[in-house]
């Protein structure tokens, strides 16, 4: 069989634990039998992330910006029990954080529906997309462990000399305390990026912060988004038959639950990472969740919303018997696959991606799943495949 070929190389990134083992899965059984499979490759696994001192993290990032279309695997963010287990020289920052914020792009986030699964919000009907907002707030922060009683102040000098100052907390014992910041021009990009998805896809936008409280940092969010409406989308929005409004994120919260979907909620960067989790769990699976970061330069990454499953890695390297969900990993090969045709004008490149993505849906329609979906599926007698089985299955089908 003649393989598809392709032009121009995409942004390999690979990842940690379960994550990597199905990254390399999919390459081997349902990527290189069809496709002359072109990439530029960069190890973001933690131990290289590590050895590198995460210059390989910005040299991902930089390649995105110059290749215009990347995939990524999932990778751990350490926390203080990393750190140990790993014998890292720091705890390093998230490694999506830092791409995020040097593509200046907004993360689109929507759930893969497919018959057999029933969302648990029982009246959501259609999906319900996350644009989470992708620089800045504490993914950027300043953190420092307060030793005992004093003051922690904010203090910013222009440079004029300028100074504004304002106090935090008088401290009367430890504590800690943080900072972080946002750029106005980072959240006009947001909310440029929100408003042309929305007119793109044809749904309506909200947009939720809790402005009552952040009366400066949030209110800025909200000032923005509004400004950027008024002087540049209000018309095209009615044209559309679409509408936006803004919402304080405890109403919005409220809201969704009731609602049938088909739209997009807008988030702030943490709002963005823990709402889309619950759409995702709610609709099925964290697995079962599409990812897009797109920039306004026209930068497309794509990667699964989920974090790098070591529960079962540990199972996987003590001999036992796996079914890691591999969808969202799976769709984020074929999105960029997708794009990287679209821009190079390679439609057999485009047909695979549909192709790959309609075998692993009919997959699951026919029964054949893994077991985080067995449990909840509607189907009668589903069979629960392991991680390389369903693969497998999927590799047959295609």
């Amino acid at each position: 069989m003649t393989k598809i070929q392709m032009k121009t190389p995409l942004v390999e990134m690979d990842g940690d634990e379960m994550t990597r083992i199905i990254w390399q899965l999919i390459k081997n059984k349902l990527l290189d039998p069809f496709i002359d499979l072109k990439t530029e490759y960069y190890d973001l696994g933690l131990a290289n992330r590590d050895a590198t001192d995460d210059q390989v993290t910005v040299d991902a990032a930089d390649a995105t910006r110059r290749l215009g279309v990347a995939v990524k695997c999932a990778t751990i963010t350490p926390n203080a029990a990393r750190v140990e287990e790993y014998g890292l020289k720091q705890m390093w920052k998230s490694p999506n954080g830092t791409i995020r914020a040097m593509l200046d792009g907004t993360v689109f986030r929507a759930p893969i529906l497919v018959k057999g699964i029933r969302p648990v919000v029982r009246n959501w009907e259609q999906p319900i997309t996350i644009a989470r907002h992708a620089y800045g707030d504490i993914y950027k922060n300043v953190e420092i462990i307060v030793p005992g009683a004093g003051k922690v102040e904010l203090v910013y000098t222009g440079e004029d000399g300028t100074e504004i100052r304002e106090l935090v907390h008088e401290y009367q014992g430890p504590g800690v305390a943080q900072g972080v910041h946002n750029l106005d021009a980072s959240i006009t990009s947001f909310a440029h990026s929100c408003f042309r998805y929305a007119l793109d896809t044809k749904q309506d936008l909200w947009f939720s912060t809790k402005d009552t409280i952040s009366k400066k940092y949030d209110h800025r969010f909200k000032d923005i988004f509004s400004e950027v409406y008024e002087a540049d989308y209000a018309d095209a929005f009615v044209q559309a038959g679409i509408t936006y409004f803004y919402t304080l994120i405890d109403d919005a919260v409220a809201r969704v639950m009731k609602a049938k979907g088909g739209f997009i909620w807008a988030c702030k960067n943490y709002d963005g990472d823990v709402m889309s989790d619950m759409v995702s769990s709610a609709f099925g699976s964290l697995a079962m969740m599409t990812s897009v970061l797109v920039s306004p330069a026209g930068v497309y990454e794509y990667e699964a919303a989920h974090g790098t499953v070591q529960r079962h890695y540990y199972k996987h390297l003590a001999g036992e018997k796996t079914s890691t969900n591999s969808v969202a990993t799976i769709f984020a090969w074929t999105g960029a696959l997708r794009k990287r045709g679209e821009l190079d004008e390679l439609e057999d490149l485009v047909a695979f991606a549909d192709r790959l993505e309609r075998a692993t849906l009919d997959t699951i329609e026919s029964g054949q799943m893994t077991g985080d979906l067995a449990r909840i599926t509607t189907l009668s007698s589903p069979e629960t495949l392991s991680t390389e089985g369903f693969i497998e299955a999927v590799a047959a089908r295609l």
